[in-house]
């Protein structure tokens, strides 16, 4: 019998298979690095510089709802037929965004690359228990994580090289391209597929409810007056407390109940992903900008300094991933206290004119997030009872999403305020830096609030082992 090694896992015809599962991962995962790298170029084209944030936040939101759909998707049309419908939306999405004249069209070419992304990576995870023997599962999953990586290598050097040369729309003629292909090869490799499982539903009331939420915040851009802006921030933040409400009263829920129990890990947790990746996510939206802006950079120069954050991420999670739990709440501590750190030493670092001092604040930024996710993510599904680890797993990325989507918009918001959707130079960028980060330093303080009453409570029973 096959030891299920990687010579195994590509013979009798899977190699084609392994690849389709890897294109669609790397179809989401250079989306990020691929947008903020070529946004400034975005930005002149079109006149989007009141945008920044929506842009990050439109794909975000399409994500979240096709995360929360897909597997209604799935058992209504077929995993086949879901994924190429996924792809197809997927090349719509960038199709919209690369002929778009103005920054509304290319917004809703963002919201449909965003759900097609989503439905596409989602979908591709059930695939792989459909078409690949279970004694593979192991490096399949290995080899989606590694797409990732490869993803923050290649990302910025793609949107780099489209947007120096002036041709940041061929970049998005690029990812429809590429989506076109991977609905060519799922319409030939996956035929004969099971529908999903039955699923409860479609969590409807809370997505409405979010995608209001993320317009209200992401409108404090476009109003004259801080204190507008600010009134439409806070209300949107109201409208996301009103969301997790209606969540706990609902089924299905986004959230496992206990997310909202305060006392417990799951809601320490939750608070935890929610706050940090929210307060960092402006790093994303502005750092391409803003290094272009007053550094000079190329922008693949500026996107390797931004995608420093994703190194850091992975640099830092792996030498610890295998250490035993009496360890995961030191670790959970410090990482939220470097989310912190990074973000002082980007907004003080950044006018200094030492670009050395903005790397090591990205990588800080990233280091942080490696040291707290995954020891995070097992106390969660620790503490929760077993018949929720499902929805809690789900749920960790859900509010990631929606703590990125609702960071991206309110940094969009913030931008306005201190004159960055006005255009951005170098006076600009050294003026506005300290304050659009340190904007974000209360948010990510919550979150080391809420890690340190995370990291008090040790994981239960198995799921703590995860």
């Amino acid at each position: 019998m096959s030891d299920g090694g990687w010579k195994d896992l590509l013979a009798e015809g899977r190699l084609a298979r392994f690849a389709l599962i890897c294109l669609g991962v790397w179809l989401n995962a250079a989306d990020a690095l691929v947008t903020a790298t070529i946004m400034p170029s975005v930005a002149a084209d079109i006149g989007g510089d009141a945008y920044f944030g929506w842009a990050i936040a439109t794909f975000l939101l399409g994500a979240i709802v096709a995360g929360a759909s897909g597997g209604v998707v799935s058992r209504r049309l077929g995993l086949r037929a879901a994924l190429i419908g996924g792809g197809l939306v997927y090349s719509a999405g960038c199709a919209f965004g690369a002929a778009s004249p103005e920054v509304v069209s290319f917004l809703v070419g963002r919201l449909l690359q965003g759900l097609g992304a989503g439905w596409v990576v989602g979908l591709l995870y059930v695939a792989v228990g459909v078409v690949f023997p279970e004694r593979h599962w192991a490096k399949v999953f290995a080899a989606t994580t590694s797409v990732w990586g490869v993803a923050t290598l290649l990302g910025p050097l793609v949107g780099g090289l489209f947007a120096g040369a002036g041709l940041w729309r061929w970049a998005f003629w690029l990812f429809a391209i590429q989506g076109l292909i991977f609905c060519a090869i799922a319409w030939r490799l996956l035929r004969g597929t099971p529908r999903g499982e039955a699923e409860s539903g479609l969590a409807l009331k809370q997505l409405a409810i979010l995608a209001v939420a993320v317009t209200v915040i992401a409108a404090g851009g476009l109003v004259e007056g801080a204190a507008l802006a600010l009134a439409l921030v806070a209300g949107g933040t109201l409208l996301l407390f009103l969301m997790l409400w209606v969540d706990q009263r609902s089924d299905p829920r986004l959230l496992p109940r206990d997310a909202s129990r305060w006392g417990n890990a799951a809601s320490a947790g939750y608070l935890t992903m929610f706050t940090l990746t929210a307060a960092a996510i402006g790093w994303t939206v502005y750092g391409a900008a803003l290094l272009q802006a007053f550094y000079g950079l190329s922008p693949l120069e500026a996107g390797y300094v931004v995608a420093g954050e994703a190194l850091g991420w992975t640099a830092a999670a792996l030498p610890i991933a295998g250490l035993s739990d009496r360890w995961h709440g030191f670790f959970i501590r410090l990482g939220a206290a470097l989310v912190s750190v990074g973000l002082l030493i980007i907004a003080f670092g950044l006018p200094t004119g030492h670009l050395w001092i903005v790397v090591v604040g990205s990588l800080t930024l990233g280091a942080g997030f490696g040291c707290a996710w995954a020891f995070a993510t097992r106390r969660i599904l620790g503490s929760l009872p077993e018949a929720e680890r499902g929805l809690g797993s789900s749920a960790v990325p859900a509010t990631q999403q929606i703590g990125n989507a609702a960071g991206a918009a309110a940094v969009g918001a913030v931008g306005a305020v201190l004159g960055l959707s006005q255009g951005i130079d170098a006076a600009v960028a050294a003026r506005a830096s300290p304050w659009l980060f340190t904007a974000f330093l209360p948010l990510s303080l919550v979150g080391l609030w809420a890690a340190h009453r995370l990291a008090s409570h040790r994981g239960e029973g198995a799921a703590a082992n995860l």
